[in-house]
């Protein structure tokens, strides 16, 4: 399972290790698990809440796969909360033309481990026509870690150089293979 770097310019206690991970079920399914290995400081976790779509899990403690079709400039985003709340969103180039996606809700699993915390989930991508049903896709699977205290760190496969940005292209550093025909 890829391990995600945090960014330098982000320090953190709460989160010693993310590992991430990501395959494909088939066509059009997306299985995602992230692994939280507990730090000594305290991780800010939101309370546990009705699944639902919600904007803004950025701002907190969430994680998060970007999938697009090689050589597209178009992408999709994907947020999913330990609060089981997440948001799916398509752009038409980088940062831009974004608009909400209507996916089937994803079912999210939060769980504590021995070692911190586990968040796995299926995204259902039957209706995002831009994605190759047989053909490859990149992606970029991140964290944003918030402390008990506030603080944010950002976690990637890859980071652009400068400051954190999940949207640039260094990020999708990630090659999923079509699915194997039977």
């Amino acid at each position: 399972m890829p391990s995600l770097t945090r960014h330098p310019a982000t320090p953190c206690d709460a989160v010693s290790a993310i590992e991430a991970e990501a395959t494909r079920q088939g066509p059009r399914l997306l299985l995602l698990a992230y692994r939280v290995r507990r730090g000594p400081g305290d991780l800010a976790i939101p309370p546990l809440a009705a699944p639902a779509r919600a904007d803004g899990l950025w701002k907190h403690t969430c994680f998060e796969a970007f999938v697009r079709a090689p050589g597209s400039r178009a992408y999709f985003e994907f947020n999913l909360a330990p609060s089981c709340e997440w948001a799916a969103y398509g752009f038409s180039g980088y940062r831009e033309g974004v608009a909400a996606l209507d996916i089937p809700p994803p079912l999210i699993v939060w769980r504590p481990t021995p070692q911190g915390w586990e968040l796995t989930t299926d995204l259902d991508l039957a209706g995002l026509d831009e994605l190759p049903a047989g053909g490859a896709w990149e992606v970029s699977l991140t964290a944003v870690v918030e402390e008990a205290q506030g603080r944010t760190s950002y976690w990637a496969l890859a980071h652009p150089p400068a400051r954190p940005d999940f949207h640039a292209d260094a990020g999708f550093a990630l090659t999923l293979p079509g699915p194997t025909p039977t």
